[in-house]
């Protein structure tokens, strides 16, 4: 049974609740659900249910195709004048001692380090400092671009640019300019967490709020870049309060169109001041993914983050809306590996992430940071591939005796 069929068969279902049943016509025909379906969604859709809904959407836009692409990380610095509850991977200025500050120098070794391997991106975001400024990533960016003009800089998040540009004393719009001269090409989405107040005042309270994280990003878009967005959910948050956080992107992306994909953001408890607060199951995670797929009908892309989540449930969530699943990595991230999510050391070839996703079915294909397609691994058959295969020895024949 096909994904169109599916949601067919669902409508045709007498015992469905009639609000679940509205909601699927509604995205049989393409149209756009409003705040409280989702939360609906979020209060009565069982899992088998959102499956249905997402997958649909996720095969009209992409069919079996799902995305990743060859990047490594550059985090200099997990030191930040910022206090956030739920993060187990900064250290305060007054424990610095603990952490790491990179200069540009060691910034650039790590691009070096790089010079034979065919990665297209370099995503960089860390923790926050004053000595890290508006001239030291400028600079950066500039030694990038000469040293490798065609690596993609995906960098710094709006906690980063709000400091950054609060301190040169640069409008938002000033300041992503000024970036954008000096060679940045796009923004990552972290940094997002939770908008509505009555939780980021609660797990985030002195870094940039909600209208700022979002002000960066148009003025990112203005400026002809794209950027991604994330939500960190599975806290203290409501379901009322993931879905104001949908909505407030979805408004944006109408009026700007300049975000690729929208990446949730599992919260990990270990070795944070939440360690307290229980992680959800992963069937809340698929479900997550599923409602996201659903409410952001105008994002192209939904992406499960493997090092985050684990390389099994990424690969269920290719089932649940998400066309995407990140990197390579190479071991270049510890934000979530501190935090304690089951990969501790990330890392996959790009053989192991074409395998990842054939085995449950789905089509993988290498990107650039915009999604133009690099390599189509459909048929493509690894050197070593065949090295794994059992060879054949022919036996002898023994004859039946006479």
């Amino acid at each position: 049974m096909d994904a169109e069929s599916k949601i067919k068969f669902l409508l045709e279902n007498e015992r469905l609740d009639s609000g679940l049943k509205a909601i699927a016509a509604k995205v049989l025909e393409g149209e756009r659900i409003s705040f409280d379906e989702g939360v609906l969604l979020f209060e009565r859709g069982e899992l088998g249910y959102l499956g249905v809904l997402a997958n649909y959407i996720r095969e009209k836009r992409h069919g079996d195709y799902t995305y990743f692409n060859r990047n490594f990380h550059i985090e200099p610095t997990n030191v930040c004048v910022y206090d956030c509850k739920f993060c187990s991977y900064s250290r305060l200025i007054k424990n610095r001692d603990d952490g790491w500050e990179m200069d540009v120098d060691a910034m650039m070794d790590i691009v070096r380090k790089y010079d034979n391997e065919a990665v297209t991106e370099v995503h960089i975001t860390g923790g926050v400092v004053p000595k890290q400024d508006l001239d030291f990533y400028a600079s950066f960016f500039r030694r990038s671009k000469a040293h490798r003009p065609e690596l993609h800089i995906k960098a710094l998040t709006p906690v980063e640019y709000y400091y950054i540009f609060k301190k040169a004393k640069l409008s938002h719009y000033e300041g992503m300019k000024y970036m954008k001269e000096a060679g940045l090409d796009s923004m990552p989405g972290g940094g997002a967490e939770i908008f509505h107040p009555e939780i980021r005042e609660q797990i985030a309270a002195d870094k940039c709020n909600a209208e700022q994280w979002l002000d960066i990003h148009e003025q990112a878009h203005k400026l002809g870049m794209r950027s991604n967005a994330t939500m960190l959910y599975g806290h203290i948050e409501k379901y009322h309060h993931r879905i104001d956080h949908m909505e407030r992107l979805r408004q944006l992306q109408d009026k700007t169109g300049g975000f690729q994909a929208f990446i949730p953001l599992k919260f990990r408890n270990k070795d944070n001041q939440m360690s307290h607060v229980p992680e959800v199951s992963v069937i809340e995670d698929l479900r997550n993914y599923a409602i996201s797929r659903i409410y952001l009908d105008n994002f192209d892309h939904i992406k499960s983050y493997w090092a985050m989540i684990g390389r099994d449930t990424a690969q269920l969530s290719l089932s649940f809306g998400v066309d995407d699943i990140d990197g390579t990595i190479d071991d270049t991230t510890k934000i979530y590996s501190m935090a304690g999510s089951e990969e501790q050391a990330p890392k996959m070839s790009t053989q192991q992430l074409v395998e990842l996703i054939r085995h449950v079915g789905r089509h993988p294909i290498e990107r650039s940071t915009l999604y133009d397609v690099i390599t189509d691994y459909k048929d493509v058959v690894f050197e070593d591939e065949n090295e794994k295969k059992a060879r054949y020895y022919p036996l002898p024949v023994i004859g039946e005796k006479a």
